[in-house]
């Protein structure tokens, strides 16, 4: 008993620490050092060995086996996977425990406490991952950025090695950036907004043990442009349809200044239309047609008129037609025949002309000769002419001794810049002796030189109008052209006696096209704005930016033309701003548009009537005589093409041709005669002047025919048209005419079909015989409207028949009256039901039908009338109301007529 308790007398003993390593998701525990317990009692049994180890701390994942009781050996292990990345270290104590005294376990002994530290060992289980989604940044073009932005992953292992992101990667290939190991992006060249206005690269990490992140981030780089200060938000091209009135041209425009100190803003628009017709879009109607149109005095004369066989001295000039623009190259000039100008003009007389004229020619700058009026012969005197010299303007005017015997002026001299600028100019010059004003595109100017002469000596040499250059008549071996023209003219006219006023001046030379401003009243407070006299420039000032961009934003192009000049006009916008208190302020620059002003719809001018009658001779001898065109029409029309969507087709889109009317105004309408001229001393055309009045008309009328010229509407020309009279008071001579009506609008742009009319003359042999049928045949009140075959013309004038059937037709009428007086009243009753159902069309045009000549005279007409049909009545009314307007129809005719539909009327009533 006591041996016993001697026996286990030590305690174990184990180191005081330890420290372990366990690698994640593995149970061994690596110590050091090894986990050992030794025991002084060995080799005793019981006493001298090892049964166990315990570990103290809450729940530790651990456990100590015994691995050998003698040796004392020992292992720590995990009971459980530990997992690094929720804990990384663990901190306990353990003791060793002996076998006691006995196999029992009695008087065991422990060890004093170590302290054990594991550290948990990580695995790369896990790949990094970026923190966002994807990463956005903007640079300014022209910069070098060392960073534009930083993109940052992390990764869940817990060690350091593992958890920690080594490096970053470009995947996107071919992009100018490049990254650093943290993440900082930068741009490796200057990136331009022009070239490309975004990047999209691809960006990839790794960790320290080399795993690469399972998905890559998206990174958008902006570009934006450096800031400009400039409009922004316009359109270069600004497309304009015929009758679309007023468009905006800048409907969204801003102004950028880029944080600049603007105190204020002055910006210009221009419409440059110099390139267009005669500086821009302006009606191309005759000189005479729009000094008629803009209320100018009448008599003007104009001397560049288009080529015709009355006006042949313009033949061999250069001419654009399509603006009657003639172009003198210096080589040219053209005489004007003897009485189309009065030789005295009076102390009261204008000239009106348009010109385009550059620098002079040469060293020594000539005189250049727009306008002369010199000697013919023998001598070289200039009476008055209007020419260029040295880019000056000058008019003279030499007066008569019979006018005037002392030194007067005679020379007005305009020195402009306009004048030799290559643009076209208005110019009108207002003679009213001894002044002389000159007006330019509206623009009065007074001479800044005046020179005096004494008057011309009396003579008997004739004188010489010439345009482009200046007749020289004498001191030279034979007259020729001097002082030749460089330049473009147009509409050059002379109103002897009168002069014009300032509002006709302005109403020739004004542009159909031009800015305009919509809602004036919308514009901002502050706002200052002005117009050139012909719209084609606009200024507008203002101190708030805002308020100027909603001004320009209403800024509006216009062409009031229905058939405007289609092509491009350009728009130049050119602003200044002042700054506050700068030195140096921002410089915006110029704008360069354009409007597209497209080609209108080409109208179709077709002139209809009546185009064939006869009338007696009697009628044309008359005082009134026959009016030509009683129903004369004309229309317009215009084709179009339309876009149809048909579902069915799968959206085929199908082109629909549609023909429209449209009114427009015409400029001239010209009868002409077909053949020999008319004889002056026995036939001739007429028409009152009160048909005139009231409308922009003026005619002219001359053995060739008739013109009716001025801008007005195509009713007012119908009107005029259908009043115009044919007179022949020597109709012996004459059997028939011809004529011939074509209408045009624009000065012949668009032209009319060429509608001809023959006019017959019945003379007395064929008026005898109709005056025999008129005595045997009732008033015209019994007259039914003739029956024709729907869609039948006669080309056979109405008055003229046969001589052969005279006599035929005399006993014809006497065996019919007869016949008819016995059957009348077995065919009352029966014509009652027949002759609703006969009645036919009519051809209103044409007088008579004498395919089958057949005269039947009904006496008892009268008193089968109460039964006539309302419709039969209607139809009496109508041939009346023909008679009366357009004489269509002689006395002969129409007795035949009333026979014929008789006879039809009994036929028709036959069962």
């Amino acid at each position: 008993m006591q041996m016993s308790l001697h026996v286990n007398k030590h305690k174990p003993w184990i180191e005081t620490s330890y420290h372990g390593i366990i690698t994640e998701n593995n149970d061994t525990v690596i110590l050091d050092p090894p986990l050992v317990a030794l025991d002084k009692d060995a080799p005793v049994p019981f006493a001298g060995e090892i049964c166990a180890f315990k570990i103290h701390g809450q729940e530790m994942p651990f456990e100590a086996i015994v691995l050998n009781k003698t040796s004392g050996e020992g292992r720590l292990r995990a009971r459980s996977p530990i997992d690094c990345e929720l804990q990384k270290e663990y901190t306990f104590i353990i003791q060793a425990y002996d076998c006691g005294s006995g196999p029992g376990g009695t008087n065991w002994k422990k060890s004093h406490k170590a302290v054990v530290h594991i550290q948990v060992k990580d695995v790369n289980e896990f790949s990094p991952a970026f923190k966002e989604s994807m990463y956005k940044a903007s640079v300014t073009e022209g910069k070098i950025y060392d960073s534009i932005l930083q993109v940052e992953a992390t990764d869940e292992d817990c060690s350091p090695q593992y958890s920690q992101i080594c490096n970053y990667e470009i995947v996107t290939t071919d992009v100018p950036f490049a990254i650093d190991r943290n993440g900082n992006i930068r741009n490796t060249e200057k990136l331009s907004y022009d070239k490309q206005h975004q990047y999209e690269i691809m960006v990839t990490a790794f960790d320290c043990g080399q795993k690469r992140a399972t998905e890559d981030v998206l990174v958008r780089v902006n570009v934006k442009p450096v800031c400009k200060p400039g409009w922004q938000d316009w359109n270069k091209r600004i497309e304009y349809r015929p009758g679309s009135g007023s468009i905006p041209l800048f409907p969204s425009i801003h102004l950028e200044t880029c944080d600049g100190p603007v105190s204020s803003i002055h910006t210009t628009i221009e419409l440059q239309t110099n390139y267009i017709g005669k500086g821009c879009d302006r009606e191309t109607y005759s000189e005479k047609s729009l000094q008629k149109l803009c209320g100018a005095s009448s008599g003007a004369i104009d001397l560049l008129p288009s080529p015709s066989t009355t006006t042949n001295w313009t033949a061999g000039l250069l001419m654009d037609s399509n603006d009657m623009i003639f172009k003198f190259d210096g080589k040219q000039g053209a005489k004007i025949p003897d009485g189309i100008v009065p030789k005295n003009l009076t102390d009261q007389f204008t000239i009106t002309l348009w010109m385009k004229h550059g620098p002079s020619p040469g060293l020594r700058a000539e005189k250049e000769t727009i306008l002369c009026n010199s000697d013919k012969t023998e001598m070289n005197r200039h009476h008055y002419a209007l020419y260029v010299h040295n880019c000056r303007l000058v008019f003279l005017l030499r007066k008569d001794f019979d006018q005037a015997d002392t030194f007067r002026p005679a020379e007005f001299h305009w020195k402009l810049d306009q004048i030799c600028d290559k643009e076209w100019h208005y110019y009108v010059v207002n003679v009213e002796f001894p002044v002389v004003t000159l007006y330019m595109d509206g623009a009065t100017y007074e001479p800044y030189l005046v020179t005096n002469d004494w008057p011309i000596h009396p003579s008997h040499i004739a004188m010489q109008l010439t345009v482009g250059a200046c007749w020289q008549g004498g001191e030279v071996t034979k007259p020729r052209f001097a002082q030749y023209f460089h330049g473009s003219l147009a509409s050059l006219t002379i109103r002897p006696g009168k002069i014009e006023s300032q509002k006709v001046i302005s109403c020739l030379q004004a542009c159909k096209e031009g800015l305009d401003i919509n809602s004036l009243e919308s514009l901002g407070q502050g706002i200052k704005y002005h117009f050139n006299p012909s719209q084609s420039a606009l200024v507008m000032e203002g101190d708030d930016i805002e308020n100027i961009n909603q001004a320009l934003q209403k800024v509006s192009y216009i062409n009031s033309r229905q058939f405007p000049t289609a092509g491009v006009r350009r728009l130049k916008v050119s602003s200044k701003v002042q700054c506050f208190g700068e030195d140096v302020c921002i410089s915006i620059p110029d704008i360069d548009a354009y409007v597209m002003v497209f080609q209108a719809n080409e109208p179709k001018i077709t002139i209809t009537g009546m185009d064939h009658f006869a009338r007696p001779a009697a009628q044309f001898e008359s005082e009134r005589g026959v009016i030509l065109f009683p129903d004369i029409r004309i229309v317009s029309t215009v084709t179009k093409m339309e876009h149809s969507v048909d579902l069915r087709e799968h959206d085929r889109v199908n082109k629909q041709v549609v023909v429209e009317e449209m009114l427009h105004n015409l400029d001239f309408c010209d009868v002409l005669v077909i053949g020999a001229e008319l004889d002056p001393e026995q036939e001739c055309l007429e028409l009152d002047h009160g048909e005139l009045q009231g409308k922009h008309l003026d005619a002219t009328n001359s053995t060739a025919g008739y013109s009716i010229y001025g801008v007005d509407s195509m009713f007012s020309y119908e009107q005029v048209l259908r009043q115009l009279r044919y007179r022949n008071w020597g109709t012996s001579a004459t059997s028939d005419r011809k004529f011939r009506v074509k209408c045009s609008e624009l000065n012949g742009r668009y032209t009319s079909n060429e509608f001809n009319l023959e006019v017959n003359i019945l003379h007395s042999s064929n008026s005898n015989f109709m005056d025999h049928v008129n005595h045997m045949i009732f008033q015209p009140k019994f007259l039914q409207s003739v029956q024709h075959p729907e869609g039948s013309v006669s080309a056979v004038p109405s008055s003229v028949v046969p001589s052969v059937a005279t006599m035929v037709i005399i006993i014809c009428v006497s065996v019919l009256v007869l016949v008819v007086t016995l059957g009348v009243l077995r065919l009352r009753s029966a014509r009652q039901h027949g002759s609703l159902g006969h009645e036919g069309p009519k051809d209103n045009e044409m007088d008579w039908d004498d395919s089958a000549l057949t005269i039947t005279v009904n006496p008892m007409e009268k008193y089968e009338k109460p039964h006539q049909t309302e419709e039969e009545s209607e139809e009496e009314d109508i041939d009346d109301e023909e008679e009366d307007t357009t004489s269509a129809e002689s006395d002969d005719s129409e007795e035949e007529e009333e026979e014929e539909e008789e006879e039809e009327e009994e036929e028709g009533s036959n069962p």
